[in-house]
């Protein structure tokens, strides 16, 4: 089978289209005929040796995808041949279980079906994004765990970065739970994506003042904000935020790896930062926020493409290491890779 692979950690131009044999799955383990692979920004920074992954000695990038189950171990009861499933962290579980490759075997814990109403792009597009996403919207203090219609109702929500993957996810989900959404992004173009994906609204923030524009908006203060930009907005919170409110950071862009936070503002607010990052928050976070999502997928709530907010770069597998630098260089939208 064609597998895209890597032996050293570098820039895009390690990656080789290989031949591998196809792997046999063996007790709890489900075979997948890969259709869609995605890219996120944590692919390619493993690769690059920034991840949380050691030197490789052969590894298959890419922890999102979606197929066809192909065969099943022993013991595995919850899949059958021919369902649709999306992945779990794939390349997570191990060097040679990416999904950059036509057929990978996971555990069938790492297996989620794709609902009838979502095609294999949407299966392999919003994995990643959209379970950051809704554990950003589900870690307040006086907010949801889970979320559903209603869920989120009477709250406002401030996504930072919203024509960005996680950013566009955030504002879909919350929209679906009944919060108002308001939006930060940098230029028009991207405020236009950030309303088809549903923000109520859109303050740019490399004009006026952010925090009078947001305070306008919600005079009490918003309860949560979805941040991909840490320490560049670090005074923004405290100046936005309502007593007892939630900063969800899943980023620092922009920043310098360190956030510098004004205590005295923080303790009058009684804020609750919570940095969050999917491979430790445990597979029973992760397993609900799956079934949230295919929630939202049957509801038609998370959908993908430009009128959504969220246009799509399509690569062939041959072409993988161009669609990484696509991701690298900041592509406004999701990288998806036509895998079969």
């Amino acid at each position: 089978m064609k597998a895209v692979t890597y032996r050293r950690f570098g820039g895009p131009e390690v990656l080789t289209l290989s031949e591998l044999a196809v792997p046999e799955p063996g007790p709890g383990e489900v075979r997948v005929r890969i259709v869609v692979s995605a890219v996120n920004p944590t692919d390619w920074k493993a690769r690059a040796g920034s991840g949380f992954v050691a030197e490789p000695e052969l590894s298959v990038p890419h922890q999102d995808g979606a197929g066809v189950v192909d065969a099943v171990g022993a013991g595995v009861t919850e899949f059958s041949v021919g369902d649709r499933v999306w992945t779990l962290l794939a390349a997570a579980h191990a060097p040679l279980s990416g999904t950059a490759q036509e057929y990978t075997v996971l555990p069938a814990d790492r297996l989620v079906p794709l609902p009838d109403e979502a095609g294999f792009d949407e299966g392999a597009a919003f994995a990643i994004p959209a379970l950051t996403a809704h554990r950003a919207l589900t870690v307040a203090e006086d907010g949801p765990r889970r979320l559903a219609p209603n869920a989120l109702s009477g709250k406002t929500v401030l996504v930072s970065g919203g024509a960005g993957a996680v950013g566009n996810s955030a504002i879909q989900l919350a929209r679906w739970a009944g919060a108002t959404v308001i939006s930060t992004v940098s230029t028009e173009t991207k405020a236009d994506l950030a309303r088809a994906a549903g923000a109520h609204h859109v303050v740019r923030y490399t004009e006026g003042n952010v925090a009078e524009a947001v305070r306008e908006i919600a005079p009490d203060g918003v309860d949560l904000i979805v941040e991909v930009a840490a320490g560049v907005n670090a005074a923004l919170h405290t100046a936005v935020l309502r007593p007892r409110g939630t900063v969800a950071a899943y980023g620092d862009d922009g920043g310098t790896g360190s956030v510098a936070l004004d205590f005295r503002q923080n303790v009058l607010l009684n804020t609750r930062y919570q940095f969050l990052v999917l491979y430790t928050v445990g597979f029973d976070r992760l397993r609900e926020g799956a079934e949230d999502l295919n929630a939202a997928l049957r509801d038609g709530r998370l959908r993908l493409g430009p009128d959504h907010g969220l246009p799509v770069h399509r690569f062939p597998l041959a072409e993988t290491a161009r669609a990484h630098e696509a991701s690298e260089k900041g592509v406004t939208g999701k990288v998806l890779i036509e895998v079969s």
